[in-house]
């Protein structure tokens, strides 16, 4: 059932695989930058005892390992995810970020071949791989809430809560008349509101957007 208890417990799934993607990507970049990091000073004794635990998964056995369990938790966190409703939201920009994404963060792996020193390269490798990364993370974003949008579309919302509506035009001296239109069974008519008696009680009602 689609009930807000579901909802907020799926959240919290959702956040938390979120953050063990981005966990294992810091792991990855300590470990294989791991001689930058102790340039800087940012060793610690805790981390090395954690990734002693970790190593026995197999997670840093190769270069590839730890970056793809990552990017597949991340893909996994953005299954259902839903956002503010966005009619302008198109396929072409969300593949391109998308892909972007996944190239960059990828690729990244060549600036560590570069002649430079070891902090700059590895900056240059956190720094890259970081943006492809986002890139896919936003572009992921896009693409579920795009698919999310069109499995979720209610052809009876078109077809079946349709109805006929008044296209006459009832005038009378005090009358205020407003022509309008709507939609019945697919098709764009044209109709009247008809305030016959504007001295009386009125009520206006409508959902967000309409007029």
């Amino acid at each position: 059932m689609n009930t807000g208890e579901n909802a907020e417990a799926l959240r919290k799934i959702i956040d938390f695989i979120r953050k063990v993607s981005i966990v294992i990507l810091c792991l990855h970049f300590y470990v294989y930058c791991y001689d930058a990091f102790g340039q800087w000073g940012l060793t610690h004794l805790i981390i090395e005892q954690l990734l002693g635990h970790i190593s026995n998964m197999g997670l840093f056995n190769h270069f590839y390992v730890s970056k793809v369990a990552a990017i597949l938790l991340l893909l996994i966190s953005l299954i259902g995810a839903k956002g503010k409703k966005d009619e302008k939201l198109k396929m072409g920009t969300a593949l391109r970020h998308f892909i972007a994404g996944h190239i960059i963060y990828f690729l990244t792996f060549l600036l560590l071949r570069l002649e430079a020193s070891t902090q700059v390269l590895a900056g240059l490798y956190m720094t890259a791989t970081s943006i492809g990364y986002l890139l896919a993370l936003y572009g992921g974003n896009l693409l579920s809430r795009i698919i999310q949008e069109r499995l979720d579309k209610d052809v009876f919302n078109k077809l079946q809560e349709t109805f006929p509506q008044e296209e006459r035009l009832l005038q009378n001296e005090y009358s205020v008349n407003l022509p309008a239109r709507y939609n019945l069974k697919g098709k764009l008519r044209s109709s009247w509101i008809n305030i016959i008696n504007p001295f009386r009680a009125l009520l206006i009602a409508g959902t967000p957007g309409s007029r």
